[in-house]
């Protein structure tokens, strides 16, 4: 198995007036390939910006950040866009679908930036939404689909361009108890079947008990890490 991120006593600090506050201090980290990986912690944490270096999203103020075999931050902007649309599938709490667009259209979208025709992004799009378990609702916009059925296509959106993370912010926070569950073993299933690497930030320790390692953030340090689901 091969090393999907790794990080070597990454820091990140912001200028708060006359004031620098560093909200990550010497974080070390490795995920593996096709791991599913949870961040926990208090709000203020530092999960968040964790996250957003891992997605090319921010930049160290030291340290190295390796993802996807790139060390990106030493990307310049142009650069890191690129490898964004290459590497990196997002999937946020709220599921800023488009109202007007069928849950194909929506789909859709990511590969308009690409050179493909217009007959095979379709058939990608279509591809996703099997893969999420929502073909039969490809033509279905948005106010005509559950909670949870929407955040599926916001998963089949985050897929379509065949990303090597997949990077979930709160993913399951506007669901209920139910439709959570639900997009949390397809998010295992991706991992585990697809060879996903899938990391979330979360505050449900439920959620977290679905990934394959918690890893806990406190006060910009990683405090520990407990695995889950072991054999």
């Amino acid at each position: 198995m091969s090393t999907a991120i790794s990080l070597k006593n990454v820091a990140k600090s912001y200028g708060r007036g006359s004031q620098t506050v560093e909200v990550l201090h010497g974080v070390n980290l490795t995920v593996e390939d096709g791991e599913f990986v949870a961040f926990m912690g208090p709000s203020g944490s530092g999960k968040t910006t964790l996250l957003n270096l891992i997605a090319g999203l921010d930049r160290p103020t030291r340290g190295e950040v390796q993802v996807a075999g790139e060390r990106v931050d030493e990307l310049s902007e142009q650069q890191l866009t690129l490898w964004r649309r290459r590497h990196i599938g997002f999937v946020f709490q709220l599921y800023q679908l488009l109202p007007v667009l069928t849950a194909e259209r929506n789909v859709e979208i990511p590969l308009l930036l690409t050179h493909l025709a217009k007959s095979r992004r379709r058939q990608n799009a279509r591809t996703a939404l099997t893969i999420v378990g929502l073909a039969d609702r490809a033509t279905h916009k948005p106010a005509e689909l559950s909670g949870g059925q929407q955040q599926r296509v916001a998963i089949a959106r985050a897929l379509v361009t065949d990303p090597t993370l997949l990077i979930c912010d709160e993913p399951t926070g506007d669901l209920d108890r139910e439709n959570a569950d639900e997009i949390l073993r397809l998010l295992q299933r991706l991992s585990s079947d697809h060879g996903k690497t899938v990391i979330m930030v979360t505050h449900d320790p439920l959620a977290a008990e679905c990934a394959s390692r918690t890893l806990y953030v406190d006060k910009g340090y990683l405090v520990n890490a407990v695995a889950q689901n072991a054999d």
